[in-house]
């Protein structure tokens, strides 16, 4: 771990760096993000993660430190394990947290929906800005009463078998996302779940199951109908039955966020989720693009949870 001493004020920004995320030549992208900083005369201490999740004790060191300003840089997983160390913490109320993000990952999907650019120095300029909203959280209760937050959306069936299958991929960068996307429609079998939403109960053998807060997951895909981030409700969406020729005919809908409107899908908000799975059969469950595990869960929603840092015209 290196940490640059300095004062520790709420002023100051903490950041939790991901040296293995998607961006091809990361100390070339350290350093320019360090010079950056440094020219804009901003007071920052940082840490590079050493191990999968060490972001979240990083995270609540930093917070018991004193900081109350914290940028991810990296990917979705890095952001993820970010928000986990940031809900999970007992120092400070999380509403008095802000959040921002430097991108520097495979699929970059949570800065879609606030148009954050993906640009270093560009999404360092919208940090400088300082503009706040708050968003809300998800809260997945899993597999032996595990706990997992998230930021920007979950799922379980198909969407965690790819995430499952993405981890072999990740070295083709972006289109890793369409070619684990391509071999699940090959391999992947529906799943029978009896789902209940705000108190409906739904048997149904689905393709998949998501539950998102924010509009893009899985490199660009739009498979949440008209999601609000900050509106207290999950954005849930029921893919039934899909043929492997049903998807194929329809990719480009994923893309165009169209897919929400064809006959085999269903949509709802809900303040909170049940879904029990076929004892059978057990599928993965992701978020934010990280596998959690396999098996029945819960799932609900914390409102105005974090402050994060978007662009003014938002």
């Amino acid at each position: 771990m290196s940490l640059k001493e300095n004062s520790h004020t709420s002023s100051s920004w903490f950041l939790i760096v991901n040296p293995n995320s998607g961006v091809r030549n990361f100390s070339k992208a350290w350093n320019r993000i360090q010079q950056i900083l440094k020219h804009k005369e901003i007071d920052f201490s940082f840490s590079l993660t050493q191990h999968s999740k060490h972001e979240i004790s990083l995270v609540q060191e930093s917070l018991k430190r004193g900081f109350r300003k914290i940028i991810s840089v990296g990917g979705d997983g890095t952001l993820h394990h970010v928000v986990n160390g940031i809900m999970t913490q007992r120092y400070v109320k999380t509403s008095e947290i802000k959040l921002g993000v430097i991108p520097m990952g495979t699929g970059n999907d949570w800065i879609k929906t606030y148009q954050i650019p993906n640009s270093i120095e560009k999404s360092i300029d919208v940090l400088v800005e300082d503009h706040t909203e708050y968003q809300d959280i998800g809260l997945i209760n899993h597999t032996n009463n595990q706990k997992e937050y998230y930021i920007n959306v979950a799922g379980i069936g198909y969407d965690g078998y790819v995430v499952n299958k993405l981890n072999s991929l990740k070295k083709f960068g972006p289109i890793a996302y369409l070619l684990s996307g391509l071999y699940g429609l090959l391999f992947y079998k529906k799943t029978s779940y009896q789902i209940k939403i705000n108190d409906q109960l739904i048997e149904e053998k689905c393709l998949m199951v998501l539950f998102g807060l924010c509009q893009y997951s899985g490199g660009g895909m739009q498979m949440t109908q008209d999601p609000d981030p900050k509106d207290g409700l999950l954005d849930i969406t029921i893919a039934k039955n899909f043929s492997f020729f049903d998807l194929v005919f329809n990719l480009p809908k994923l893309y165009n966020g169209q897919i929400v409107n064809h006959k085999k899908v269903i949509n709802y908000k809900a303040t909170s989720l049940e879904i029990q799975e076929n004892k059978e059969q057990h599928s993965y469950i992701e978020a934010d693009g990280e596998l959690l595990g396999k098996g029945s869960l819960n799932v609900s929603i914390i409102p105005n949870a974090i402050q994060i840092i978007i662009p003014a015209t938002q």
